[in-house]
């Protein structure tokens, strides 16, 4: 009732201002000049090569903190999931087929660094969205810069080091939904610094569906030289989220916030005490050297530790994981009038060592050994990237690399196996796009790129214990063209691309009927689609902005047993999606923000015999910004998710046994915070 009168009040106020309307200013509100880093190549968006998603502070500041998955969610192409709270999945143009929980088959580095382990795992749910700056999103095979992967790359961009600041924050919300965050930003003359402190715990929605998380981040540049900086990044996360499990239409029918009840031949989720808990450790050291100003040298460190434990319905699992790598390159450039031209060349390798122990699971203690192994994945590329603009219209980008990849393993328990290797074939993964500035305001683009992806440790090595050997990459090429439009005026930007991506040998993930998996290479995908992105200033004070995503994937050669799925819609991808959301500002710094996601029904089974419904879901958040008391500065908001009360999941468990595809998401719900700047 207190978070609906806040909530009631500054609605209130903002309708009052709106009626007021708001004095007339002397100059236009704009959009930012928009550039993207790439891998230490910033340029204009409107000239960049790439289908890329930019999602920047705009976007942060208006999301509820408690989650990247409505962040995430408002570029196209793009679908994030969050079966209960902290459960990450996400996927770039494609399936979340291969991810029955956990981030696959993408490669995601913070700053400069991976944070995609060699066994292609990645947990970005340690991270707290306060400790982002912004996101950059890239769609289709990047493997020609960024090694493995068919679906895309994601850099992200930590806090900005450049101002002294300090912040502290906390909101709370409905389901016992509690975060605080604290952040100090200081900058010298040649030395600057940031530190991200953030604890967030929730009851959840469902039983069984409790999350708590405490995060510590620090990142620091130090400019030893005239041409020489050091970059570190370091990061502490201790995350714990119980798993509710799946629930059949008739139980999510009945009774949507229940937790997965026992049947006559397993225990329920509760008394299984079934949970995620998550204990890593990340840092990284970077080193740019600029010898002149047509080469420079790049070298980054990395490493991660995670103790990882999985209690769930049929076993417990115990994960001990290590990660050492480096990323290293040379960049070379040379500057005409009318030809510029840019070169790099380099290597990314690291090696992830992990421990797992399986265990019976009674009611949440680990009892009888059931299977023990060690696992170790290496993964190496090398990289050649060539970038060539003619009288700066013009912009060709030539890449490729050469992926190496092998994982050792050793059994010791239920039967002792010694140490054996498996070898992939190198893969050659080129990239080729041209991208043609028509006019100072409109651009098109063209590329093509083969993608490559090598089953992850956790696909070699899934749940039902055993070491599948014959698991093999897939790969394909992506072919795809796209429009971009930018305003002389700085008021519009629009963004058109349209692909088609053929996959072979992909891997699909099967359940036994105990629900331990295991994981096949079955035929292959054809993913043909659309995405539109839009934003501006269509009056002074309101800002719009909204993505579509069509989506036609279906099967090819999908063959397994006696059902032949060829022509069958991909498991879950919805064929449409959009997106949309308005900022209005008003006087007294009174701001009101609105978004609305209609995704269409999602294929839940690969025979296409189950579907989850289309749904609409609606968020608000209004409140007041930069309320300046002397030298501090105040925010105060609150916040309505799924306002019209929809019936959704967000996150299907897809070709589940027994029918059990459903985790139900939350019903309307409240949130608010307040936010302190000195």
């Amino acid at each position: 009732m207190i978070l609906k009168s806040i909530f009631t009040l500054l609605f209130s106020l903002l309708m009052y201002n709106l009626f007021a309307q708001i004095k007339t200013t002397d100059s236009v509100k704009k959009l930012s000049q928009i550039t993207v880093k790439g891998y230490y190549n910033r340029q204009p968006l409107l000239r960049s090569v790439s289908a890329v998603s930019l999602v920047d502070s705009f976007h942060i500041k208006n999301q509820n903190s408690a989650s990247f998955v409505a962040l995430i969610n408002t570029a196209s192409g793009v679908r994030m999931e969050e079966r209960s709270p902290g459960s990450y999945r996400f996927s770039i143009r494609g399936s979340l087929l291969r991810s029955p929980f956990g981030i696959r088959n993408l490669k995601i580095y913070a700053d400069d660094f991976p944070l995609t382990d060699a066994g292609g795992n990645t947990y970005l749910n340690l991270v707290d969205v306060k400790s982002v700056g912004s996101i950059e999103i890239y769609k289709g095979p990047e493997a020609s810069t960024y090694g493995a992967n068919t679906g895309g790359a994601v850099l992200i961009s930590t806090n900005v080091l450049d101002k002294n600041n300090i912040e502290l924050g906390a909101s709370f919300g409905s389901y016992g939904l509690f975060k605080q965050h604290a952040s100090v930003s200081q900058k010298f003359k040649n030395y600057r610094f940031n530190f991200t402190q953030g604890f967030q715990k929730s009851d959840g929605y469902r039983e069984n569906s409790a999350l708590k998380r405490n995060f510590v981040q620090s990142t620091h540049q130090w400019d030893y030289a005239l041409k020489g900086q050091l970059k570190a990044l370091a990061f502490v996360s201790n995350l714990s989220y119980q798993t509710p499990g799946g629930l059949t239409a008739a139980q999510t029918a009945l009774n949507p916030t229940m937790a997965r009840p026992a049947i006559s031949t397993l225990p329920g989720a509760i008394t299984q005490k079934a949970a995620i808990y998550n204990k890593s450790i990340f840092g990284g050291l970077s080193n740019l050297y600029t010898f002149n100003r047509n080469f420079k040298h790049v070298i980054a460190l990395f490493g991660s530790y995670t103790d990882f434990k999985n209690p769930f319905i049929t076993n417990y699992e115990k994960r001990h994981e290590n990660t050492f790598g480096l990323r290293t390159f040379l960049d070379f450039s040379i500057g005409k009038t009318n030809f510029n031209w840019n070169a790099q060349v380099g290597i990314e390798s690291a090696l992830t060592r992990s421990r797992v122990t399986n265990f019976k699971n009674n009611a949440g203690n680990p009892t009888s050994l059931q299977a023990k192994d060690d696992l170790t994945a290496g993964q190496t590329f090398t990289f050649l990237r060539i970038n060539l603009d003619i009288y700066q219209r013009f912009l060709v980008e030539l890449g490729s690399s050469l992926n190496f990849y092998t994982y050792r393993y050793t059994s010791y328990f239920p039967m002792l196996v010694a140490q054996k290797q498996k070898k992939f074939a190198n893969q050659l993964m080129p990239k080729m796009a041209v991208s043609y500035l028509i006019n100072p305001i409109f651009s098109v683009r063209g590329a093509a790129s083969k993608g490559y992806s090598p089953p992850t440790l956790a696909e070699v090595r899934s749940s039902d214990n055993l070491i599948n050997v014959n698991l093999q990459p897939e790969y394909g090429w992506n072919y795809e063209l796209g429009l971009r439009l930018k305003t002389n005026n700085d008021r519009l930007y629009t963004n058109i691309n349209v692909f088609s991506y053929h996959l072979k040998d992909a891997i699909v993930r099967r359940l036994n009927q105990n629900d331990t998996e295991y994981f096949i290479n079955s035929g292959g995908t054809k993913q043909q689609g659309i995405e539109i992105e839009a934003m501006g200033w269509l009056i002074n004070n309101l800002q719009l902005r909204s993505s579509y995503t069509y989506s036609k994937f279906k099967f090819q050669d999908f063959i397994i047993g006696n059902n032949n799925y060829t022509g069958n819609k991909l498991t879950g991808v919805p064929n449409h999606c959009v997106v949309s959301s308005a900022e209005f500002t008003f006087r007294k710094n009174i701001f009101l923000f609105a978004q609305h996601n209609y995704t269409a029904s999602i294929p839940l089974n690969d025979a296409n015999t189950f579907e989850a419904k289309s749904y609409h879901l609606t968020e608000l958040k209004a409140g007041l910004r930069d309320l300046t008391f002397g030298k501090t500065k105040v925010e105060l908001f609150s916040g309505v998710n799924n306002l019209f009360n929809a019936n959704y999941s967000l996150g299907n468990d897809l070709n589940a046994a027994n029918g059990r595809y459903f985790n139900p998401a939350a019903k309307v719900n409240f949130y608010g915070g307040v936010i302190v700047k000195l």
